[in-house]
């Protein structure tokens, strides 16, 4: 059985393309080619249950995936204090990776991974002279009580007002935090 290397569907040895997907598969001719395609294959495979299991792990509440038990793979915790230190030296430029790096990670253990990027969050926020980050502020905060198993939290409206006073690098603080304790 050849395997489909873009969705993982089997295939007959003699297919030259998925009969699910339609993507072209290797002609393996020779053993070494054979070993790691098979190779591939497992990790493949492993890695499509764990992600499938991942996305199986419901709250119930409103139908989004929970962040594993352990800590989140490929999000390390950052020290808040140096990223304050670090914005407040770079007038404001590390405060915009910043925002961009706090977007994709909360996305991610919110399990919303189709969301607003974090460079896109930018340029509407840019581009609305700061509205659209008020509007974000206020959706960070309600994927934090989620991430944080508290689906009915306040923190929206916290971090909308905290952004509407012109305190918007404490609600990164307080997103931070939120990371920082899920990255664990």
């Amino acid at each position: 059985m050849k395997y489909c290397p873009k969705c993982g569907a089997q295939n007959e040895d003699a297919a030259s393309v998925c009969r699910e997907c339609g993507s072209p598969i290797p002609d393996l001719h020779n053993a070494g080619q054979q070993q790691n395609q098979q190779n591939y294959q497992q990790n493949y495979q492993q890695n499509y249950q764990q992600n499938y299991q991942y996305q199986q792990n419901y709250n119930g509440q409103a139908g989004y995936a929970q962040q594993p038990s352990g800590g989140y793979p490929g999000i390390s915790p950052r020290n808040i204090a140096l990223c304050i230190l670090f914005t407040i030296i770079t007038c404001g430029i590390y405060g915009i990776y910043w925002m961009i790096m706090i977007n994709d990670e909360v996305n991610r253990l919110a399990g919303e991974t189709n969301a607003t990027t974090g460079g896109m969050v930018f340029l509407f926020t840019f581009i609305t002279c700061g509205i659209y980050g008020w509007y974000w502020l206020y959706k960070m905060g309600e994927r934090c009580d989620r991430i944080k198993g508290n689906p009915y939290g306040n923190s929206n409206i916290l971090f909308l007002i905290l952004g509407l006073f012109g305190l918007g690098i404490v609600s990164y603080c307080l997103i931070q935090d939120t990371i920082n304790k899920s990255a664990q």
